[in-house]
């Protein structure tokens, strides 16, 4: 009998956690991973921001002219433009050092947080608008209607909160349900007819939306609908004390538990898609309809689920509105609504659809939103940049081979162009 030959085999050695951590980390930015080609969307949207910040300063624009005999006071000038605009953006987001300084000496403490809970506020309805289009494009709808969507959840949430007496803790949560109902009722209008019908949720969405604006229009002209009694203009009655949501951090407006109610939404949603039939139903239909009806999917009754699920996020962005932002809040006016259903489109187009980028998409939009009052104030830079480094940012992050160019990032093995329809969540 002769002996085997025992081979031995010698495992290579093996790289330190940390140098695994710091290769990926190398890795994601040297190829441009979806999270990087965010954040350098942003970046450049700021400097393009920054030239036009610079464009539209007259005192910049004069230190050009003499930039062939003073050089140094025009980039002086450019750079202290540039720097004061976005340190207001901050200070009025984020937060002041000066108020920090001044609460060393005495002041209120609760002021170092009033910037970050006013971006809070702010993000609420952005929030809850972005789920509202995010949970639609998931399924492979187009939900436009979030104007429509979020005055139905405001009038029945107007309503309940001047018309109902009830007790203060039971009132809001009345209200919010409400707002949810209303909503999503005009939410299953158009999952309704697109599912009896075969209507394009898209038409279907943008005449709802002028709709609800007439209807609004109608019943704040109306004394016996929602005009405040005594009311020449269209504005209805402010709602009860005790519907009003609690404030957190100070005086109002600054965040309420609405966007509490915001994050939960998300889990939520982000509950729904991951881990539940139904949003496994809803993918699926999203991704091929003639797939999921030949597995067996309802698919139309998926189509009515998504709107009125869609509607009901809408019609609670209205209720976070309607019940906080002031002691009592401002009521309802036809101009309430606002931006907020189309901005939520933009918030779920930065976000990727994905829940965890939808919050982060809002709370950005938020703090541009809330900065952009304090540098309208403190410089001389129009309000109006805000909108425009929105649309910028949308604009880079749509683009991730744009970004990827003016970086100049080399492609990786994963880099393709469906990296763009993953955001900040992944």
């Amino acid at each position: 009998m002769t002996d085997r030959p025992v081979t031995t085999t010698t495992e290579p050695p093996r790289e330190p956690p940390a140098r695994r951590t710091s290769d990926v980390l190398i890795k994601a930015v040297t190829t441009g991973s979806p999270p990087v080609t965010t954040a350098l969307a942003i970046l450049l949207a700021l400097v393009v921001g920054g030239v036009l910040i610079v464009a539209t300063d007259p005192v910049v624009l004069r230190a050009w002219g003499s930039f062939g005999y003073a050089p140094g006071s025009a980039f002086s000038a450019t750079w202290n433009s540039v720097a004061a605009a976005y340190s207001a953006l901050f200070e009025g987001s984020i937060f002041s050092p000066a108020t920090i300084g001044h609460a060393f000496q005495g002041g209120s403490v609760a002021a170092i947080f009033y910037p970050l809970s006013l971006t809070l506020f702010e993000a609420t309805p952005l929030i809850l608008t972005g789920l509202a289009v995010s949970v639609a494009f998931r399924a492979g709808l187009f939900n436009i209607g979030g104007t429509g969507q979020f005055i139905g959840g405001a009038i029945v949430a107007a309503w309940l909160g001047f018309g109902v007496s009830l007790p203060p803790v039971i009132h809001p949560i009345v209200c919010i349900i409400g707002a949810l109902v209303g909503g999503g009722a005009v939410g299953w209008v158009v999952g309704e007819l697109k599912a009896r019908t075969g209507a394009h949720e898209v038409i279907v969405t943008i005449m709802l939306n002028y709709v609800m604006i007439y209807l609004l229009y109608y019943l704040l002209s109306t004394p016996k609908a929602l005009q405040q009694p005594h009311q020449s203009n269209q504005i209805a009655a402010p709602v009860a004390s005790d519907a009003v949501l609690p404030h957190v951090g100070g005086p109002p407006p600054q965040a309420s538990l609405g966007f509490l109610l915001a994050l939960a939404a998300a889990v939520g949603v982000a509950w729904l898609f991951s881990r539940s039939t139904t949003g496994f139903e809803f993918r699926t239909v999203g991704a091929n309809p003639s797939a999921a009806r030949s597995a067996g999917m309802k698919v139309e009754r998926v189509w009515v689920l998504v709107m009125v699920l869609a509607g009901a996020l809408a019609g609670a962005a209205a209720a976070t509105v309607i019940l906080s932002g002031g002691s009592p809040p401002p009521p309802l006016a036809e101009s309430t609504y606002g931006t907020y259903g189309f901005d939520g489109i933009t918030v779920a187009l930065l976000g990727r659809s994905r829940p965890l980028g939808v919050v982060l998409a809002g709370l950005l939009f938020g703090a541009l939103n809330a900065g952009g009052t304090q540098m309208a104030v403190a410089t001389p830079v129009p309000a109006d940049i805000v909108q425009v480094l929105e649309g910028l940012i949308v604009l880079f992050v749509a683009a991730p081979p744009l970004i990827r160019a003016f970086f100049r990032l080399r492609p990786g093995a994963d880099a393709d162009l469906d990296t763009g329809g993953r955001g900040w969540s992944g």
